[in-house]
């Protein structure tokens, strides 16, 4: 039987595709954006997340802890040794102030049907269907595709937001079944690519020019990070490089928004853009008429 992370499951979702839509998000990616607003679908492994302000200091998860890896500070408050930590979940099921949490479960592909298929009478009025995100839900390539396969059994429209930062031939085993790629732009420099997520821009542009290629039908997601990717020069080569693909495709562009800073803060993890603001609607307003100088179909949000 196979099985998947899955980290959340949001249901009526009008931002992950046309219609209202569920979306799947799975855990692990093989990039590590600066600006990621998703920072507990990185590693594949399940993650502790923390909300120190309900802990009541009943102190039961120290006890519980097989690790050892929590304590009491001077305060009497409990601190965690992420370093420790095995993300058993011991802590979590003892905690009922619910001040601990492990994001990601394991999933079969049936139960995340069960989860997909109570929305479908909204799908069939508006449009809609499932997305898989995450993360990078095509790092979990044999359990998408298993998903894909059965949403197409049952008639029941998908779509795969991706990095594209994958072999062409996982791409290939899931294009057949995916009616639409949400594909995310993050920088058209190389270097700054690599300097800001981690990672070359080569296969995931290659990726990209292969899937227009055969005709798929795909919306460029470009998320505009003031200071890191708005340069005029950044957004000139985009629209280049988005108006010279095989097909013709519609780009949203989507303003940073600090919103992920307190998961950070949960994850115990430092957040790596503390002091960046969001871009304003007059400056996403002028990307966007850069980008439709271009011919290009321009849209402010997801």
């Amino acid at each position: 039987m196979i099985k998947g992370t899955v980290f959340d499951t949001k249901r009526f979702s009008i931002h992950d595709g046309p219609g209202i839509r569920t979306t799947i998000f799975l855990k692990g990616c093989p990039l590590h954006c600066l600006w990621c607003h998703n920072p507990e679908s990185q590693s594949p492994h399940p993650d502790v997340m923390l909300r120190p302000n309900r802990c009541i200091a009943c102190h039961a998860c120290i006890d519980d802890c097989p690790q050892g890896a929590i304590s009491v500070n001077g305060s009497s408050s409990v601190t965690t040794d992420m370093n420790l930590c095995i993300r058993c979940g011991d802590c979590t099921d003892t905690c009922f102030a619910e001040a601990r949490e492990i994001i990601g479960e394991e999933m079969s592909v049936a139960q995340v049907m069960a989860e997909i298929e109570r929305d479908l009478s909204f799908y069939d009025e508006s449009g809609g269907g499932v997305t898989f995100s995450g993360g990078e839900p095509l790092l979990q390539r044999d359990f998408v595709l298993a998903l894909l396969q059965e949403c197409k059994r049952r008639e029941i429209r998908t779509a795969v937001d991706t990095s594209g930062a994958v072999s062409w031939q996982t791409l290939d085993r899931v294009r057949p079944f995916t009616d639409l790629f949400l594909y995310d732009i993050k920088h058209m420099d190389n270097t700054a690519h690599k300097k800001l997520t981690g990672v070359s821009n080569q296969l995931i542009l290659d990726n990209l020019h292969q899937l227009s290629t055969h005709g798929h039908n795909i919306i460029l997601r470009f998320a505009i990070i003031p200071g890191l990717n708005d340069s005029e020069q950044n957004i000139r080569q985009t629209g280049e490089f988005a108006v010279n693909l095989p097909q013709r495709h519609p780009i949203s562009i989507l303003p940073y928004h600090a919103t992920a800073a307190d998961k950070y803060q949960r994850l115990n993890q430092p957040c790596q853009l503390p002091t960046i603001q969001p871009p304003t609607d007059i400056r996403m307003a002028k990307i966007a008429d850069i980008l439709h100088s271009y011919g290009l179909e321009v849209k402010i949000g997801g």
